[in-house]
C-alpha cells in the first residue's frame, strides 16, 4: 500500500487518465476526492472505487472557479481531515485545425481550464499543505508542450504553460516541502483522442498517430497512473520539477 493513509484530490477523474488514476491511487490505500464537472461520471467513478473496498468521495465542480475549487477543498478537509496529494488532471482538447479557425472563445476555455485551474488549485490547496508541512502536486501536461504537433498551437502552448508553471513552483514550493511534478502523456485511448484527431477517430488517423510512437502504441490510463503513483509515492521524495514523457519515446 504505496498511498496509505494519504488524502488525494483528482480532478476531472470522470474519465479517462483521471479515472485510471483516482482508481489506481484508491487500489494503494489512498482516499480519493473524484472531481469532474460531470456530477454523474464523478459519482460513478467514486461508487465504483467504494464498491471495490476503496475509500472516494465525489466532488462535482468546475475548475475555473476560484470558489468552486475552495468548496472542494473544503469538503475534502471536512471529510478526511487532510490533502496529501493534488493532481491537477483536468483539461480540455483543441480539435485539430488551422491555428486562426480557432474563436476567442474556444482559445479562453481552453488556458481556463488547462491552465487558470492550476492557479485556483493552488490558491485553496498549498496552504493546506503548508500547515501539514508538506504534500505533492501532480500536473497533467502533454508531449504537446514538448514536442507540438500542427493544428493545436492553442492546446501546445497551453500544455506549454503548465510544464513551465510546473517547474516554478517546484523551485518556489521546495523549502516547504511540497513537491511539484507533471506528467507528459502522449496521445491516449480516451474521449478526448478523436478530437486531437481533427473531430473523428478513424483506423487511419489512429495509425498515423501509433506510427509516431516508437514503443508502437497509444498510451492508456493505466500507464498514467502508474506513473502518477510513482510520482505521488515516498518512493520520489527527492524528486520535484520533474516532467515525465510518458509516451512510448515519442520526445526522443
Amino acid at each position: 500500500m504505496r498511498l496509505k493513509g494519504k488524502v488525494a484530490i483528482v480532478t476531472g477523474a470522470g474519465a479517462g487518465f483521471g479515472q485510471g488514476i483516482a482508481e489506481r491511487f484508491a487500489e494503494e490505500g489512498c482516499a480519493v476526492v473524484v472531481n469532474d464537472v460531470n456530477a454523474k461520471a464523478a459519482k460513478a467513478v467514486a461508487t465504483g472505487i467504494v464498491g471495490n473496498k476503496g475509500k472516494a468521495l465525489a466532488h462535482a465542480a468546475d475548475v475555473t472557479s476560484g470558489p468552486a475549487i475552495r468548496k472542494m477543498v473544503q469538503a475534502t478537509l471536512k471529510t478526511y481531515g487532510r490533502l496529501d496529494i493534488l493532481v491537477n488532471n483536468a483539461g480540455v482538447p483543441q480539435r485539430n485545425r488551422p491555428m486562426l479557425d480557432v474563436d476567442e472563445a474556444t482559445f479562453d476555455r481552453i488556458f481556463a481550464v488547462n491552465v487558470k485551474s492550476i492557479y485556483w488549485t493552488a490558491m485553496h490547496a498549498v496552504p493546506v499543505m503548508r500547515r501539514q508541512g508538506g504534500g505533492v502536486i501532480i500536473n497533467t501536461a502533454s508531449t504537446a508542450g514538448v514536442r507540438p504537433r500542427p493544428g493545436l498551437v492553442w492546446y501546445n502552448a497551453s500544455k506549454g504553460a503548465v510544464i513551465t508553471m510546473t517547474k516554478s513552483m517546484a523551485v518556489e514550493l521546495a523549502p516547504e516541502k511540497i513537491r511539484v511534478c507533471a506528467l507528459n502523456p502522449v496521445a491516449g485511448t480516451t474521449q478526448m483522442l478523436a478530437e486531437f484527431m481533427g473531430g473523428e477517430d478513424t483506423p487511419e488517423m489512429r495509425a498515423k498517430f501509433v506510427a509516431s510512437v516508437p514503443l508502437g502504441r497509444l498510451s492508456t490510463p493505466r500507464d498514467i497512473a502508474n506513473a502518477a503513483l510513482y510520482l505521488a509515492s515516498d518512493e520520489a521524495d527527492f524528486i520535484t520539477g520533474v516532467c515525465m514523457e510518458v509516451d512510448g519515446g515519442r520526445c526522443i
